[in-house]
């Protein structure tokens, strides 16, 4: 049996070859595809897809394990509309029984291609106004084939009078990025990976802006919006999105694209986004997003963050993330190098180009390290099974999240790189520090144009050994491997602070619940009774083991009542407060389903905010950490200081 199985394996693997051959030797030519976007406003998108083939059996594929989502998201369920043909004629087709990303078809006798005509639901990143295209919302290419040796030219047609932002270069400039009506705009041959790797930005308010002209290669902000004024973005923005590019080219000392776009959507309806190519990013942020510095503070490390990625994560990628198709399940054990350090210089370098000022990232700092510490999870769940499940623990229910654990590799993985880089300041006396680690590890090759360079964790350890002699592989070991109770906070201390609780939350906590609208009516006590809750009332979460969970209420229970006032988020602050005095008592009526019940926490120690505390007589390491590396350009509009 075991002989016939191998066998089996062996002509299986023989037949996958021979269909890989005979795809290449057919592909004379590049597959050619044609995004039509001018149904975008319908939730509509098409294309046009042309493989050259030869006679025989033939399976095509669309991609099912995208880089940077870190699980299969691939969007087959939305393909619809799907026709093949060849020579004129309609060709039957089958989808694979396993792989649900897998088209089968048999290419007829004299036919050297196949047109496959493909039709997208999309109901994300898109309003009326604009739309974003990642390319697998309709690819289609042979399987079984390396994406980087499948090359192919890319087209797009978008609504009259949209422009275009990618990192894709036209064959022709003529009206680009603003196409003649009805035009379709076509890009140099690529490769499927590459094209991936590269989305198109396409909007009615479109504007593209030019940033950091002495940096070269060129760096580009390319902005669509659903109201005109919002994609006109403030001076002050656009001068601390220039700083960015000039920190990020001093910091990494490296580039590997051929020119940068930032990708960035204004809109309330074609919701958030965060993703790293390695030539752009695309990001989302709601309609006023960067109206002014409230709204800007929630994601102000969001285009730095995504930036980084293109050094870590794009060019340099943990080996067990990086596969020859897009097929092929991703190994995540090292998220909290890809993400975690992400999280961390994309915070550092929002704080070096002004994208926040310096107390806006020691008071989120001080919100993450307290979130982090208050996830009970941690308890049975090591920080790199967060990383090995990332791909189950994306989305979903959020009740009980801080006993489950989510993707806790970002903002652990942050915390573990303040560490080492406080770490590295203090064995040097601030002469060397983590700048100099990824100006190694993130700059291998010098200057390239979009390419993958994979390490593993002894190549991480070798590189952190050329700046600080030191047994980083416990350092690392003990901080990812092993269960932690608490938060390493070891680099805030390094660094001249402490994590303090505090009766009020700070400036920056006002300003981030203000903007994202959590103060109207809703209530966070997270760190005082251990709930949150929506302004209805819902509870969001309850934390583990804390005053909430032991008085027994859950997720997705509605509190209609405190202390006899009907619920609201200062009746139930009011209520915390006062039950500072032994004598006072919190208690809820709380409807769970169609029941209702009165409940009473016990709890007297008052509200309680996260802040960092300077420790007076130490090294301000912190500090000196988000001290710009270069002279920041300066806009008519410029940030409140911090004594304001």
């Amino acid at each position: 049996m075991l002989m016939l199985m191998r066998c089996a394996k062996y002509f299986a693997s023989l037949s996958l070859l021979s269909l890989a051959i005979s795809f290449a030797h057919a592909q004379k030519a590049p597959i050619e595809i044609t995004a039509d976007l001018s149904e975008a406003p319908r939730k509509l998108f098409h294309a046009e897809i042309d493989v050259p083939v030869s006679a025989g059996p033939l399976t095509l594929i669309s991609p099912a394990w995208i880089p940077g989502h870190h699980m299969p998201s691939g969007p087959a369920s939305s393909f619809t509309g799907v026709v093949f043909t060849a020579n004129g004629k309609t060709l039957e087709w089958r989808r694979d029984d396993v792989d649900l990303f897998e088209y089968h078809l048999t290419v007829p006798s004299g036919a050297t291609k196949v047109h496959a005509h493909v039709d997208a639901i999309v109901t994300r990143r898109i309003s009326q106004r604009m739309a974003a295209l990642e390319w697998e919302a309709l690819m289609l290419y042979p399987a079984h084939v390396p994406v980087k040796d499948i090359a192919i030219q890319p087209s797009v047609k978008v609504p009259a009078g949209w422009g275009i932002g990618t990192a894709l270069k036209p064959v022709s400039e003529g009206t680009y990025p603003v196409p003649a009506a009805g035009s379709v705009t076509k890009f140099a041959t690529t490769t499927v990976e590459q094209l991936e790797d590269s989305p198109i930005l396409t909007g009615l308010y479109f504007h593209e802006y030019p940033l950091a002209p002495t940096i070269k290669p060129q760096h580009f902000l390319d902005v669509a919006a659903d109201a005109p004024e919002d994609a006109n973005l403030r001076p002050a923005v656009l001068a601390e999105v220039a700083n960015l590019v000039r920190e990020a080219d001093a910091l990494y000392a490296s580039h590997h694209y051929n020119e940068y776009h930032f990708l960035l959507t204004l809109s309330d309806v074609a919701g958030g986004m965060g993703l790293e190519h390695g030539q752009s990013s695309d990001n989302g942020v709601g309609e006023k997003g960067f109206a002014d510095d409230m709204h800007q503070l929630p994601d102000s490390d969001l285009l730095s963050h995504e930036f980084t990625h293109s050094w870590n994560g794009k060019y340099r990628r943990p080996a067990g993330l990086y596969q020859p198709d897009f097929a092929t399940p991703m190994q995540a054990s090292m998220l909290w190098v890809y993400e975690g350090m992400t999280e961390y210089w994309g915070n550092v370098l929002a704080a070096r180009s002004g994208l926040k000022n310096p107390q806006e990232y020691r008071d989120v700092l001080a919100g993450t390290a307290a979130e982090l510490d208050y996830t009970r999870g941690r308890e049975w769940r090591p920080t790199v099974d967060t990383a090995v499940g990332a791909s189950i623990l994306r989305g979903g229910n959020q009740a009980w999240s801080n006993w489950r654990r989510g993707q806790d590799y970002y903002f652990e993985g942050a915390m573990l790189w303040l560490d080492a880089d406080t770490l590295i300041r203090k064995t040097t006396q601030d002469k060397k520090s983590l700048d100099d680690f990824v100006k190694i590890f993130l700059g291998k090759g010098g200057n390239t144009g979009p390419l993958i360079v994979t390490y593993t964790f002894d190549e991480l350890v070798q590189d952190l050994n050329q700046v600080v002699p030191y047994d980083w592989a416990t350092f690392l070991h003990e901080r990812v491997d092993k269960m932690n109770p608490h938060v390493d906070v070891a680099g805030l201390e390094h660094g001249g602070y402490k994590l303090v609780y505090k009766d009020k939350p700070t400036k920056s906590e006002r300003m981030i619940a203000a903007a994202e609208g959590r103060r109207g009516g809703g209530v966070d006590c997270w760190y005082s009774i251990g709930l949150r809750i929506g302004a209805d009332g819902t509870i969001a979460d309850v934390l583990w083991n804390g005053p909430a969970d032991k008085a027994g209420l859950a997720p997705g229970e509605k509190i209609m009542a405190v202390n006899d006032n009907v619920f609201s988020g200062d009746a139930l602050r009011a209520a915390i407060r006062d039950a500072k005095e032994p004598s006072k008592t919190i208690r809820v009526i709380v409807q769970a389903d169609s029941f209702v019940s009165t409940m009473q926490i016990d709890y007297h120690d008052g509200e309680r905010y996260p802040a960092l505390e300077r420790v007076d007589g130490t090294p301000a390491y912190l500090d000196d950490i988000i001290k710009p590396l270069t002279t920041p350009e300066k806009a008519p509009e410029q940030k409140k200081d911090d004594a304001e």
